[in-house]
């Protein structure tokens, strides 16, 4: 069950407005106004709650269902225990979604500016806005309305940070600009330099980083990320991007919208992805690429040319994901035959 003392039940609903809200039909009219107290998984949920079911592999647990009410689709309707209020719905796991935003919602923070925040006289603070404990705002900074700043930020000056954005615990931001509707999670590191070094005199001398970082609207980074600036062109995470924890995203790299990047993923500098590209956790890409839209890497592939839009790439280094399964079947009778 979704522990309260760090999210607000927004419920109970009755079942007409759960319908409603997942795009569903209720298959008995009469049960309309019965109310629904919390969402709960198929395992846990109970005689006030809603569950969903939809995975084909598990009919079998469908009759252990305790839940009040339970969205599925048709094909898995009779599987449902017996006296279990049933909701059809074409897609169940978009109707968790929508159910789940209208249940809860993270506790808000009223607007304040903790005593010990320290804020330069001339940043701007949107209203609405929550400012913690030991957060430093620099100078000509500006953090738009109903923003959550967490404890011990650090944003340097002339940052510019949309409205509605979360920048969580002990991140730290310079040399950016961000979207409106973003999180920032707790430890990322926005506009740090770039890891750039000229060799002079056997020395390495360290090239400056001049650029900035742009992230979009509806951005998420992750824990402990980190965005370098770039030296002369801007870093850019287009609109939509979901970055997960511990990713390196370089110098003058360039993200187009809606791109998902998993774990430990790390892009050298100046790589330019298309719109929806998808990287499959601890990738690693060689400098100065491009990748299409719509590229589907797989997980721990090394990308060592430009791959064509659409591509889906597998292994180190990373070739058509069919060719791979190819060279795996071929490695694998070669081994059987002991040659």
């Amino acid at each position: 069950m979704v522990d309260t003392s760090f999210y607000e039940n927004k419920g109970p609903f009755p079942l007409a407005q759960v319908a409603e809200i997942c795009e569903a039909e209720l298959i008995d009219a009469s049960k309309s106004q019965e109310m629904i107290a919390d969402i709960a998984t198929m395992q846990s949920a109970g005689e006030n709650d809603i569950c969903f079911f939809y995975d084909k592999k598990a009919k079998e647990k469908g009759a252990l269902i305790k839940a009040k009410a339970c969205v599925t689709t048709r094909e898995l309707a009779p599987f449902v225990a017996q006296g279990v209020i049933i909701l059809i719905a074409s897609n169940p796991k978009l109707a968790f979604l929508k159910l789940n935003q209208a249940f809860y919602d993270e506790i808000r923070l009223r607007s304040d500016i903790a005593s010990t925040a320290r804020i330069h006289p001339t940043a701007i603070i949107g209203q609405g806005s929550y400012i913690a404990d030991n957060v430093v705002i620099g100078e000509k900074a500006v953090i738009g309305e109903n923003c959550i700043i967490e404890p011990n930020v650090v944003i340097a000056q002339s940052c510019k940070i949309g409205n509605n954005c979360k920048i969580g615990a002990n991140a730290s931001i310079s040399y950016a600009v961000i979207g409106n509707n973003c999180y920032i999670y707790s430890g990322a590191r926005i506009g740090q330099d770039g890891f750039g070094f000229m060799m002079i005199e056997g020395k390495h001398q360290r090239i400056p980083q001049l650029g900035r970082v742009i992230i979009g609207n509806d951005v998420e980074v992750g824990a402990n990320t980190c965005i370098d600036r770039g030296a002369l062109d801007d870093t850019v995470i287009g609109d939509g991007c979901k970055i997960d924890n511990l990713v390196q995203i370089a110098h003058n790299d360039k993200l187009g919208a809606n791109c998902i990047v998993v774990s430990q993923t790390g892009i050298a500098g100046s790589c330019t992805f298309g719109d929806y590209v998808v990287c499959g956790g601890q990738t690693g890409f060689a400098d100065h690429l491009n990748i299409g839209s719509g590229a589907q890497i797989a997980s721990q592939s090394g990308i060592m040319r430009d791959i064509a839009p659409g591509e889906v790439m597998m292994g180190y280094p990373a070739v058509k994901f069919k060719d791979f399964m190819r060279q795996v079947a071929y490695l694998q009778k070669v081994a059987k035959r002991g040659l």
